[in-house]
């Protein structure tokens, strides 16, 4: 009696080992990576669904791969979102980092960054900044000068309201007269009211002359 009663308690305690290694090999640690995160997950190949707002990351090995479920893609990859999986995808051959596949944040060795693009050379106009590897302009901006009298029509008066201006120089990186030649000078204005009467005009509210002396150039 004792034998097959022992029979019967082996072949139960088999059957339920074999259904552990089977939940094992769904949720368990594969040799991709474990499965934290993930929907579906195998020991072959690591995760192949993750939940919602992670990132499926797939790293290859030769022929095979696995994948694992990130919060945020590593270097060199980009994440992308979709209705059914959201996916680590790999950024250009020149980019370092990146934050889509057309839009580089850092580039690789020998490469220069400029407007989102990693270029083997900086173009006119720009000079390489070798320990950020990016394209830099050659004329830095300087500081802008102080504002013009207000003026309408060469005028700064006879009119309510007239343009001030004022500039900026932009200064060459380097001294070479060729860098500063071709630096520019800004200009911006702006409206400002002035005067309606000039000096010496008649004043027909008051009837007398407009008597002020006039200090500025123009009036």
């Amino acid at each position: 009696m004792r034998a097959p009663l022992c029979l019967l308690l082996l072949v139960a305690h088999a059957v339920d080992m074999l259904a552990l290694n089977r939940r094992k090999k769904q949720v368990g640690t594969g040799p991709g990576g474990n499965c934290t995160g993930c929907v579906i997950c195998s020991e072959e190949n690591g995760c192949s669904a993750c939940q919602q707002r992670l990132f499926l990351f797939i790293r290859r090995d030769g022929i095979r791969q696995y994948g694992k479920c990130v919060h945020d893609c590593p270097p060199g990859y980009f994440g992308v979102r979709g209705q059914e999986v959201n996916r680590c995808k790999k950024c250009g051959t020149t980019c370092e980092s990146c934050f889509s596949q057309d839009f580089c944040i850092r580039c690789k060795r020998r490469f220069y960054l400029h407007k989102g693009k990693c270029l083997p050379t900086c173009p006119r106009g720009t000079m390489p900044h070798q320990n950020t590897r990016e394209c830099q302009e050659e004329c830095e901006p300087g500081p802008w000068g102080s504002w013009s009298p207000c003026r309408h029509n060469g005028k700064t008066c006879s009119s309510p309201w007239g343009l001030e201006t004022r500039v900026r120089v932009l200064e060459a990186r380097r001294a070479g007269q060729e860098e500063i030649a071709a630096c520019q000078v800004l200009a911006e204005s702006r409206k400002c009211p002035i005067q309606r009467h000039c000096p010496g005009d008649w004043l027909p509210s008051l009837g007398i002359f407009d008597d002020r002396a006039c200090n500025t150039p123009g009036c």
